[in-house]
């Protein structure tokens, strides 16, 4: 029998459990890397999963583009790979909202029914922390609430991912999250070399080549920049690292990398 709710999987261990340390955390990571000038509000987002002490200053880069949002995005959209179930095809909850020390975020229900190459199952997110690790970001970026979308992506094509993200790309209140780290548990120069290669992938909207080695969340990305493709948006990268530029040694490290999409004459939503 399915839960209502879906409880935090990794609070204490991905990120703090207490709600004050958790709140103060991400606002310092945010204000590091608030950039000056205007900021455009973005269609769609990358950004890494892994634990903030690892990755969340990068994950930062990509959530503080949502300076300018606030009142204009009313629900978001997050995709990511499975990290601990495997099946075929692209899951949605049960649930009617997710929960975080910081309170609980509606799923978007009417948006998750008849939504293409979709079907319900639990297990696939109930130990899942690629959609998790990103709410606490989206909570204090989007302050006024939103309403969550939250999809796991099995063993899927590019077209079937695409599909059930298409419903969502023309709105300008719909954000899209995709949820992925990039290599693992290569030295640091290593590292650095398949991730730039990953970067000039994304950037040219090219994500054919992409595979396992290069992303957790490879099938997403890839389901994600055809669709990008498409619809004639471009994508800025925001930061690119490793464990090792943030908190790690360098002999064995995990990359991250920070990328926003809108179009390229500047309109982001609208």
């Amino acid at each position: 029998m399915s839960s209502p709710l879906r409880p935090p999987a990794v609070a204490g261990t991905f990120y703090p459990e207490d709600v004050a340390a958790l709140r103060a955390l991400v606002d310092r990571l945010l204000a590091a890397a608030a950039t000056p000038g205007a900021v455009e509000v973005p269609r769609g987002l990358i950004a890494p999963h892994a634990g903030y002490t690892y990755s969340g200053p990068v994950a930062a880069r990509a959530f503080q583009k949502l300076a300018a949002a606030k009142g204009r995005i009313a629900r978001v959209v997050v995709i990511g790979p499975s990290h601990h179930v495997a099946f075929r095809g692209v899951a949605a909850p049960s649930a009617a909202a997710f929960r975080t020390p910081l309170g609980e975020v509606a799923v978007d229900r009417d948006a998750l029914r008849d939504l293409p190459g979709v079907a319900v199952a639990d297990a696939p997110h109930r130990r899942e922390h690629a959609i998790e690790v990103e709410l606490p970001f989206l909570q204090r970026a989007l302050p006024g609430g939103f309403a969550l979308v939250p999809l796991v992506v099995g063993e899927a094509t590019d077209g079937e991912v695409a599909g059930a993200l298409e419903p969502f790309v023309g709105d300008p209140a719909t954000l899209t999250v995709i949820s992925s780290d990039l290599s693992h548990f290569l030295d640091h120069a290593a590292a650095v070399r398949r991730d730039l290669a990953t970067a000039t992938a994304i950037e040219r909207l090219e994500g054919a080549s992409l595979g396992p080695e290069d992303a957790c969340g490879f099938r997403p990305i890839r389901g994600w920049l055809a669709l990008a493709r498409r619809h004639g948006l471009a994508a800025e990268r925001l930061d690119l690292k490793n464990s090792g530029d943030t908190a790690g040694n360098r002999d064995s490290v995990v990359g991250y990398g920070a990328w926003a999409f809108a179009r390229p004459n500047g309109r982001g939503l609208g």
